[in-house]
C-alpha cells in the first residue's frame, strides 16, 4: 500500500509542480468563456448595412415604402424582444426590472442589420443598362470613399404585377440584404392581394403587426404552472455536467496513457517494475491523475463558480439550489467514479505497449470514434431525454456517465439510473480486470501495440 501511495504521489506531483499545467487548468475556462463571448461581440458589434433603393419605373411605386415599413416594423419587434426578455429575467430572479442592463443588452445584440440611405445620384439618374451597372460597382468597392461607399444597391420592379428586385452587394457571401428584401416584398405581395380581394388596408396592417404573447405551462414546473427560467435551468445544467464530465475523464486518461507511454520509452517503467508489482504501479498511477483530475475539477469548479457569483448572483443561487437539492453533484462524483475506472485503466493499459504516439493510434482511432457518439447524443437528451435512442444508448456502458448525468435533470426512472450504474460498475470492474492483465504484459515486454497483441495480453499470453 505504501508503494502504491508513493507511486500516485510521485504521478500527481510530476504534473502539479508544471507551470504548464496549470498554464492548461486556467486556458479551458478563458476559452470556454471566450467560445460563449465572441459569437455574441461578433454579433453586437456586427457592422449596420447602408442600402439604396431605387424603383425601376411606375409600375415599382410603393414597393421602396414597403421595405421601410418593414424595416421599421422590425425594429419595433426587435425592441420589444428585447423588453420582453429583460422582464422575464426580472421575474425569474425576483429582482425588479430596472431600466436596463438585460433589456440594454438585448438591444444591443438585436439591432438592425441594415439602414436605408439615400441613393447616389449617379445610380438614380442613369437608366437601367451597363453604365447604371458600372455607377453601382463603384460604390460596393473599397475604392470607394468611405462616406460614399454602400453595402448594397437593390433594384425594384414588378413583373406580371408581382414584385421583384435585383440586389447588388458589396460581398458575395453576405445574404443578409437579400433574405429582408425577400421577406419585405413577400409581405408587401401579402397586402396587396388582400387589399385586391376587398378587405380593409387598416385590418391587413394590423394583421401584419400582430404579434402572440404564448406563455408555457406544465404541471413540472416549479410553481406548478407557468414555464420560467428557473425550470429550464436544470436541463442546462445536466448538459453541461455532461460536457464536463466527457472533459474530466477523457483529460485524465489521455495524462495516464502519455504518462506510461513516456515511462515506456524511457525504460523508467522497468525501474519501478523492480520495486513494485504492476498491480501496485497501475494503481498508484490510476490514483495519482485521479486526484489531479480532481484538481481540475475544483479549480475549474472554483472559477465557474466565483465568475457566476459576480456577475450574476442570482442565477448563481438558483444554480447552487438546483446542484445541492437535487443530489446532481452526488450522482455527478458517481458517474465521475464509474466513467473515470473504465477509461483510465484501458489507456493505461494501452500505454504500457506503446513507446510513440504513433504506437498508440491502431487502437486510440476507433476508441475515440466512440467517444464521439455521446457528445453528439447529449445534445438530444436537452429537448428529449427519454427519447428511446437517449435511453437505450444510456445503458451502454461507455456512454452511461454521459448520457445519464446529462438526463439525470428529467428525473428517470430510479431503478433505470440504478441499473445503469450498475451495469457501469460491473464493466468498470472487467475493465480493471482487462487492463490488468494488459498492462502487466505490456510492461514486461516489446510487442508493438496491435489488437492480436492486445487480445494475446489479456488472455495471459506474451
Amino acid at each position: 500500500m505504501n508503494r502504491t501511495l508513493l507511486i500516485a504521489r510521485r504521478e500527481y506531483g510530476a504534473y502539479a509542480r508544471t507551470v504548464g499545467f496549470w498554464l492548461s487548468l486556467l486556458a479551458f475556462p478563458l476559452f470556454a468563456v471566450l467560445g460563449g463571448a465572441v459569437p455574441l461581440m461578433i454579433r453586437s458589434s456586427e457592422p449596420v448595412r447602408a442600402v439604396a433603393i431605387v424603383e425601376e419605373g411606375p409600375q415599382a411605386s410603393g414597393l421602396a415604402a414597403a421595405v421601410r415599413d418593414s424595416l421599421r416594423n422590425d425594429a419595433e419587434r426587435r425592441d420589444a424582444r428585447a423588453r420582453e426578455t429583460a422582464e422575464k429575467a426580472a421575474a425569474s430572479t425576483g429582482a425588479p426590472a430596472g431600466p436596463g442592463v438585460a433589456e440594454g443588452a438585448m438591444a444591443g445584440l438585436s439591432r438592425p442589420k441594415m439602414r436605408l440611405v439615400a441613393t447616389p445620384t449617379d445610380i438614380s439618374t442613369l437608366p437601367a443598362g451597363p453604365e447604371q451597372d458600372a455607377a453601382v460597382r463603384r460604390h460596393l468597392t473599397d475604392e470607394t470613399p468611405k462616406e460614399q461607399r454602400l453595402d448594397a444597391v437593390v433594384f425594384l420592379n414588378r413583373a406580371d404585377g408581382k414584385p421583384t428586385a435585383r440586389v447588388w452587394t458589396a460581398r458575395a457571401t453576405d445574404d443578409t440584404v437579400e433574405d429582408f428584401i425577400r421577406e419585405a416584398l413577400n409581405s408587401a405581395n401579402r397586402k396587396a392581394v388582400f387589399e385586391s380581394a376587398g378587405i380593409d388596408p387598416g385590418v391587413v396592417d394590423q394583421t401584419e403587426a400582430f404579434r402572440a404573447d404564448v406563455s408555457v405551462f406544465s404541471p413540472k414546473s416549479a410553481s406548478g404552472g407557468e414555464v420560467s427560467f428557473r425550470d429550464k435551468l436544470p436541463a442546462i445544467i445536466g448538459l453541461a455536467s455532461g460536457f464536463l464530465l466527457w472533459s474530466l475523464i477523457i483529460t485524465g486518461a489521455s495524462i495516464l496513457l502519455n504518462s506510461v507511454m513516456e515511462e515506456k520509452s524511457n525504460k523508467i517503467l522497468e525501474v519501478l517494475l523492480s520495486s513494485a508489482s504492476a498491480t501496485e504501479i497501475l494503481t498508484g498511477k490510476v490514483l495519482g491523475v485521479a486526484l489531479l483530475t480532481l484538481t481540475v475539477l475544483a479549480a475549474w469548479g472554483g472559477i465557474g463558480a466565483a465568475a457566476l457569483f459576480w456577475f450574476a448572483p442570482e442565477q448563481g443561487g438558483m444554480v447552487g439550489d438546483i446542484l445541492l437539492s437535487g443530489g446532481m453533484l452526488a450522482w455527478f462524483g458517481a458517474f465521475m467514479l464509474g466513467g473515470y475506472l473504465m477509461y483510465a485503466v484501458l489507456f493505461a493499459a494501452i500505454g504500457a505497449f506503446c513507446e510513440t504516439p504513433r504506437d498508440a493510434q491502431t487502437l486510440m482511432g476507433p476508441i475515440m470514434m466512440i467517444l464521439v457518439i455521446p457528445m453528439i447524443t447529449m445534445q438530444m437528451a436537452l429537448q428529449t431525454p427519454d427519447a428511446p435512442v437517449v435511453r437505450i444508448m444510456s445503458w451502454i456502458p461507455f456512454f452511461t456517465p454521459f448520457l445519464m448525468i446529462a438526463r439525470m435533470p428529467s428525473d428517470p426512472p430510479l431503478i433505470e439510473v440504478i441499473g445503469a450504474m450498475a451495469g457501469m460498475f460491473a464493466f468498470a470492474l472487467l475493465m480493471v480486470w482487462i487492463a490488468g492483465r494488459a498492462f502487466r504484459a505490456g510492461a514486461l515486454s516489446d510487442v508493438k501495440l496491435s489488437w492480436k497483441a492486445f487480445a494475446g495480453a489479456v488472455r495471459g499470453g506474451r
